[in-house]
């Protein structure tokens, strides 16, 4: 199975519940991207007047030049760009240097240095944005909003959808929870990340499913039980185990159900292209220092009316229009607009032109590369894995079931945080150990009936892979690993 059924949209005979494994054929390119009629650089032109440049002529014009982008781009895929950091030596026991092999981007993954040349290429302008006269700060307000319509472009949003810069996923996340409707009932998985579990004043919680159609039945009958607003909160792609969910069949049930649905997009798009247009979600969110621009700067992008009728979610200058005498909020007048109501305060500039430079770079680079290369290192890690006695992969679903670069995985006889040590102190090899904020699903994983952060008991080990892994990292820690449990 490809992984692009996973987010094919739905056909009409396969909506309802004969669709057994809840995973729906594409008939787009094998490539990774989810809409053959998109922009193949995923840039918006230089012409489009939704661009957020000012106009070329006039005094401003300076400002169009410094920022425009070129009318059209070589044909063809490019080289994939590099990570900082690739070079990193660190010490190992014995007192030697060893090159770092860094397996923990699902944590946090390096800056690519496109990303790294953007910020530095901005830094010397920088300014605050959006009420200054000054050229530096009409230059950083184009570059800040220019980068909007860059993140808007690389999701596949719709025109009118909202792009709010947030800190990150759980800011964003945050952030829809405090702008639901009033008596919304969020239902959600117990196999989602914390930040998707925990924000929701009244939820639904859904038991991990034993295959993706039974997912789907799942929100089906729960939705089923809901009277009023409801708002489906969903992964893409396990922080735990990799594995690609059903999100274009669980946003085909929503919808025929009114309800609208969110997607934790953090572990797919460093990984996938997403149009969320074509898989026709609601929302979507992600953060920046997974997208390989670590600046602090996440985005929550979706439909814009929940948003403008909320309360700002920060109260504060950039998101008022007026402020009366009488009082706190008397005769305060908030911005409609979704984007300005909800970033109060001097935004995260830097990170907001990271995150795009993260977007142009992947999207300049093609997927089809960046697809192909991940597959086959994953595939040499699983087969590794399997090669050492003791070690045992962690899945929800069946093992061929289609996965980004995350395997985690479990040793006989030594605590996942022995195994993190021993691999980083004596090998130089970084991986992460613990529930990965994701506690009730490892306990599912492991059978485990209790456990939180301090308990290393019912942890497990993961790797996780991206741009400037290579093949010797992953035989190193096959290696290691031999080693460790010869012992």
């Amino acid at each position: 199975m490809s992984a692009l059924s996973i987010f094919a949209a739905p056909s009409p005979s396969a909506a309802g519940p004969a669709a057994a494994d809840g995973l729906l054929s594409a008939s787009g390119p094998a490539d990774g991207l989810l809409s053959a009629s998109d922009p193949a650089d995923g840039l918006l032109s230089a012409s489009d007047p939704a661009d957020g440049l000012l106009s070329a002529s006039g005094p401003a014009g300076a400002l169009h030049a410094a920022l425009a982008v070129p009318a059209a781009r070589p044909s063809g895929e490019r080289e994939i760009p590099a990570v900082l950091g690739a070079d990193l030596e660190v010490p190992v026991k014995g007192g030697r240097l060893v090159r770092y092999a860094n397996l923990d981007y699902a944590a946090s993954a390096p800056c690519l240095e496109p990303v790294s040349a953007a910020v530095a290429a901005a830094l010397p302008a920088y300014s605050s944005v959006h009420r200054g006269a000054g050229y530096a700060s009409q230059l950083t307000t184009a570059r800040y909003e220019r980068a909007r319509h860059t993140v808007r472009a690389f999701v596949g949003a719709r025109p009118d959808d909202a792009v709010v810069f947030t800190r990150n996923t759980t800011d964003a996340t945050n952030l829809l929870a405090r702008a639901l409707p009033e008596g919304t009932t969020a239902v959600v998985f117990d196999t989602e990340h914390h930040a998707s579990l925990l924000p929701w004043a009244d939820a639904v919680r859904l038991a991990p499913p034993a295959f993706p159609g039974e997912a789907v039945r799942a929100v089906d009958e729960a939705l089923t039980g809901i009277d009023g607003p409801a708002l489906l909160v969903v992964t893409a792609a396990s922080n735990v185990t990799g594995e690609l969910w059903p999100i274009a069949a669980l946003a085909h049930i929503a919808h025929r159900h009114g309800a609208r649905i969110l997607v934790d997009a953090a572990q797919l798009v460093p990984h996938r292209r997403v149009n969320l247009t074509a898989l026709d979600l609601d929302y979507v969110v992600f953060s920046g220092h997974k997208l390989y621009a670590p600046f602090g700067a996440g985005a929550l992008v979706g439909r814009a009316d929940w948003l403008a009728a909320a309360q700002p979610y920060l109260r504060g200058g950039g998101a008022v229009k007026a402020v009366g005498d009488a009082g706190d909020t008397a005769g305060t007048e908030w911005y409609d607009d979704p984007e300005a109501r909800h970033e109060a305060g001097t935004p995260n500039v830097l990170g907001a032109i990271a995150l795009a430079a993260a977007c142009d770079a992947l999207t300049a680079t093609g997927w089809t590369a960046l697809v192909r290369e991940e597959e086959r290192l994953v595939a040499r890690l699983r087969a590794g894995l399997d090669g050492v006695e003791g070690v045992h992969q962690l899945s929800l679903w069946d093992r061929d079931h289609p996965r980004v670069g995350i395997v985690s995985f479990v040793v006989d006889g030594h605590t996942a945080r022995e195994v993190a040590e021993a691999l980083s102190s004596e090998y130089g090899i970084g991986v992460r150990d613990g529930k990965f904020c994701a506690h009730p699903f490892v306990r599912h994983l492991l059978g485990a009936k209790d456990g939180g952060c301090d308990d290393v008991t019912a942890s497990a080990v993961r790797a996780s892979i991206g741009i400037g892994t290579t093949d010797e990292h992953i035989d190193r820690l096959i290696t290691a690993l031999k080693e460790l449990t010869s012992r």
